[in-house]
């Protein structure tokens, strides 16, 4: 069963208040293995988001290139929305490796983003200050950035335990002029841990997935965000083999300063905090298993970065299980 494992790149990143890691990525029974095979997911991910204050004025400062020189006053409004579509193929393998189960896949985008800016800019050069007011915004549909991805995960009872690597490869649509992007125009890696609680008898289940992201420079603009953590949850009661509902949510913190920022933005670390429902629903696809699930987040507490909410509706087809449970309960085998 493919449900925890999806990233994107939407309008966003640390440079503008966006993060190349995409907060909700992991959730229930991350760290579970899977049944050994090729997997696919699809997702329809809709987020929609707004900012005052430095998460909007660093777009502004962004897309029209003011440089630290220009003292600037801003008094902005951003609102941004994406509607993507991902697809994520996974192969898991048979053969353990270092005693776990070792599982390889990448993911691809493709849709629609969007992105205003409304509001007031003071510019002052010495004597001289300019005064703009109005609005502004731009629209893209294309691809994004793929995210290639290795996990590797251990079984111990009801007990799980995971760990991943990530990153970024900036092959999206991306240009620095423009408001709304589905690349972050520039590379990044992500690596951490997970683990998760899951008793089938009592179907009772708890997740969570914790990293680190490092970004590289963004040779367009030279700016280079700061080093990111993030962890992601997930709480689900199964109501039958089949069924379950839960809450998840995740928490986001920009631990280091971003590089070559406007001096008005100082180190521009970011932070976000989210929480929302779960569903999700095991059915047959002849041989195969199929699966649906649907979580959204509502945000708050955020600094430098637009908050909003945020959708995610998953369908994937994977290997059917070996037994009517809907995890397989036994170990993987150790070397």
């Amino acid at each position: 069963m493919v449900i925890t494992s999806l990233s994107s790149a939407i309008v966003f990143a640390d440079e503008g208040g966006v993060s190349y890691w995409l907060p909700g990525r992991f959730g229930s029974l991350a760290a579970t293995p899977q049944v050994p095979g090729w997997s696919m997911a699809e997702v329809y991910y809709h987020t929609s988001v707004s900012a005052f204050g430095n998460a909007a004025a660093a777009r502004e400062i962004h897309v029209g290139r003011i440089p630290a020189t220009v003292n600037v006053d801003l008094n902005l409004r951003l609102n941004a929305q994406a509607d993507l579509v991902l697809l994520n193929p996974t192969y898991t393998f048979a053969t353990p490796v270092l005693g776990g189960q070792l599982a390889i896949g990448v993911t691809g985008l493709f849709g629609r983003s969007s992105a205003n800016l409304d509001g007031t800019l003071t510019a002052a050069i010495g004597p001289l200050v300019t005064t703009r007011t109005g609005s502004f915004g731009d629209s893209i549909t294309s691809v994004g950035d793929l995210y290639p991805q290795a996990t590797l995960k251990w079984n111990a009872g009801v007990h799980n335990f995971m760990t991943y690597v990530t990153g970024d490869i900036p092959t999206g649509a991306y240009d620095s002029r423009r408001l709304a992007n589905l690349g972050i125009g520039h590379a990044a890696i992500d690596a951490g841990g997970g683990y998760t609680y899951f008793n089938p008898q009592a179907g009772h289940e708890f997740s969570a997935v914790a990293g680190f992201t490092y970004n590289f420079k963004n040779q367009d603009t030279q700016y280079q965000n700061g080093i990111d953590f993030h962890l992601d949850w997930g709480a689900s009661q199964f109501l039958s083999k089949q069924l379950f509902v839960g809450l998840v949510g995740y928490a986001y913190q920009q631990v280091t300063d971003d590089f070559g920022a406007h001096p008005i933005l100082g180190g521009f670390r970011s932070r976000v905090f989210s929480v929302g429902p779960q569903i999700g629903f095991l059915f047959p696809v002849g041989d195969l298993q199929g699966f649906l699930s649907l979580k959204g987040y509502g945000e708050f507490a955020a600094e430098n970065r637009p908050a909003g909410w945020n959708t995610w509706l998953t369908f994937s087809i994977s290997p059917m299980m070996p037994t009517s449970t809907v995890i397989p309960t036994r170990r993987v085998a150790t070397k």
